[in-house]
Parts: C-alpha cells; sequence; structure tokens
C-alpha cells in the first residue's frame, strides 16, 4: 500500500473554503508553499487571466476554482479565516441591500421597480452612510 500520503486525512465534507485552508496547511508543513504574499499575488493575477481566457463553461468552473483556491491560500498567509471573511461580507451584503430596499420602499417602490444604475447609487450611498459612521 505504501507510505501514507500529505493530504490523507483531510476530510471530504468539510465546506469547500475550510477544506482548502486545510489541504493547503499540510502542503505547507512539507513545504509545498511560497514564503511571502508577494508570489501569492502573482498567482491571484495569473488564476483571473486564465479565468478571463476560459471558453468553456467547464474551463470557466475549473479556473474559477483555482482563483477561490488561491484566495484561500492569501487569506491564510494573511492570517485570515476566509469562512469568516465571506460571512462577514455575506452579513454586510444583507444589511446593505435590506437598506437599499428601505430607501426604495421610502419611495413606494421595490427592487424589481428599479434599475441596476439606481439600485446601485443607492448601495453606494449606503456603503459611503456606513463608512462615515465609523
Amino acid at each position: 500500500e505504501g507510505a501514507a500520503r500529505t493530504l490523507d486525512g483531510v476530510a471530504m465534507g468539510l465546506p469547500a473554503l475550510l477544506r482548502a485552508l486545510k489541504l493547503q496547511k499540510r502542503l505547507s508543513r512539507v513545504g509545498f508553499d511560497w514564503g511571502a504574499t508577494g508570489p501569492v499575488l502573482d498567482k491571484l493575477a495569473e488564476e483571473i487571466a486564465e479565468l478571463n481566457a476560459a471558453e468553456t463553461d467547464d474551463d470557466k468552473e475549473d479556473e474559477f476554482g483555482d482563483l477561490l483556491f488561491v484566495m484561500v491560500n492569501l487569506a491564510r498567509h494573511w492570517g485570515i479565516d476566509p469562512e469568516a471573511a465571506l460571512r462577514r461580507t455575506n452579513a454586510k451584503v444583507e444589511r446593505r441591500f435590506a437598506r437599499v430596499e428601505d430607501r426604495l420602499g421610502a419611495e413606494g417602490r421595490t427592487p424589481n421597480e428599479a434599475t441596476l444604475d439606481e439600485m446601485d447609487a443607492l448601495w453606494n450611498a449606503v456603503k459611503a452612510a456606513e463608512k462615515a459612521k465609523l
């Protein structure tokens, strides 16, 4: 059967971002890792270019997965929990869009009755108001 492999035992049932993080930690332990964030950022740019060049749906999904994997790697290098970061962003989107809906509701409208440009302008106003409170 042979010796255990580096990535053996990383649970398949984990959320994908957490599993990517655990795979990368295992790879790092055996030296398959960049020592700094610069090369990770370079790899990120490379993966974005490959995603932009992808032509088929399968290629796009593949390249998108590669991009997410590199983003998890960057998070690891910066000491960011990617699951927590995405949960935080999800909460921010929910909070901000609720405020967009509130502002539209004050005009007697729903998102379905607004244009993307109108909603984007409201989003930017909500974002600016949040940042002004910081």
